[in-house]
């Protein structure tokens, strides 16, 4: 059996590499390096299967959140809504901008932001809700995209872990991930779904003057070459990094297969296995599977996932401190059990392998260890 991995990149590589590396030499011979044919090349590819006006690449998701929030010209103190349960960079770009993160608690089934939570969290500086479509399904954007009208609130998609995720509206519209708020924001970190081997990042949108506004923003701030209309930053995605995802795009629906695949052997094999639960899947959202992530009760987590770690298995924790329990964002509005759900997932979450290679022996013995493991404890 080969080695198990939580994201096995190499063997993925090995499947795509002569044409990955035919487009890597083109780009070392051709020296176009930054915003390059390449850059150009997957933006249009990645419009055409979002389905959405512009795409507007950059150099790491947590530059696409800082962008999209400066680029809808928020003042200091401005208040953004946003999830509690998720990995800090979705807040942190809220402070470092010198804004107001108020954070709120997330559903127990599915872990993703309460939206009567949402509703409850709004005041006179709310201007922005950020939805995490954590671990690669959609919050519930119809309810989310009703709360932001009523509120005149601006939506940012955090869409870190669910490219190639689907929302379905109760009309029986369907929109892809990321292209149903004012803007959309992806990481293309290796370990993404949509990964490259570096980094990279995205922002999509449907509104041309935003469009623009980001444009220029990650450019330092140039509609013009050195005429700077706006203070901006420098993020862009090379051309390097752009070539390994343009290949990657054209099987980003084959990958999301083939991690749903491995999801359904788990829930299948781990469903009557008592103190387990496997995660929900939404009825109006495509689950492309970034984490498969179970909660365990009566299970001793850190004894099973050393257990595990012992028969060659890894299984990490997404995430084992919520924001407001972090040092950094420590508030006197959020004391310990202020969002007890998010406390509790933190306590009881277990992410096993998920990724595009897993193969069905890997699988047999992941949950063969866990099985014995679970019988063995009771």
């Amino acid at each position: 059996m080969r080695d198990i991995q939580m994201v096995d990149l190499q063997a993925q590589y090995q499947k795509i590499k002569p044409e990955v590396d035919a487009r890597l030499e083109a780009i070392l011979e051709s020296a176009a390096f930054i915003n390059g044919p390449e850059v150009k090349r997957f933006q249009s590819e990645l419009e055409e299967y979002l389905n959405v006006k512009h795409v507007i690449p950059c150099a790491n998701g947590t530059d696409a959140l800082q962008i999209a929030l400066m680029a809808l010209g928020l003042e200091k103190g401005d208040e953004i809504i946003t999830t509690t349960f998720t990995f800090i960079a979705t807040a942190e770009v809220i402070a470092l901008l010198g804004l107001t993160p108020v954070l709120v608690d997330v559903d127990p089934e599915t872990y993703l932001i309460s939206t009567e939570d949402i509703k409850n969290a709004i005041s006179p500086r709310s201007k922005v809700i950020i939805p995490v479509h954590l671990f690669g399904q959609c919050a519930n954007m119809e309810e989310i995209m009703q709360i932001a009208n009523e509120h005149g609130l601006k939506v940012i998609e955090d869409g870190a872990q669910s490219i190639g995720s689907s929302f379905h509206f109760s009309n029986g519209e369907s929109k892809k991930s990321g292209t149903i708020g004012d803007f959309g924001c992806t990481s293309f970190f290796p370990s993404k779904n949509l990964g490259c081997y570096g980094d990279g990042g995205a922002l999509f949108t449907n509104d041309d003057a935003l469009a623009e506004k980001a444009r220029m923003i990650v450019n330092h701030g140039m509609k013009v070459r050195y005429y700077h209309d706006e203070i901006g930053v420098n993020s862009r995605l090379d051309s390097m990094q752009a070539a390994v995802l343009s290949v990657k795009l054209k099987r980003l629906d084959e990958y999301s297969a083939a991690r749903r695949a491995a999801a359904d052997y788990y829930d299948k094999e781990l469903a009557d296995v008592e103190g387990i639960k496997t995660p929900k899947r939404l009825e109006n959202s495509e689950h492309v599977f970034h984490q498969y992530t179970m909660t365990l009760d009566g299970i001793d987590r850190a004894a099973l996932q050393s257990f595990l770690s012992e028969r060659g298995i890894p299984a990490m924790i997404y995430y084992p401190v919520p924001l407001h329990q972090q040092k950094a964002f420590r508030d006197v509005r959020y004391e310990d059990g202020a969002f007890p759900i998010a406390e509790g997932l933190a306590k009881s979450v277990l992410s096993l392998p998920m990724h595009t290679e897993l193969d069905q022996e890997q699988l047999e013995y992941i949950v063969a260890s866990i099985k014995e493991f679970v019988k063995n404890n009771k």
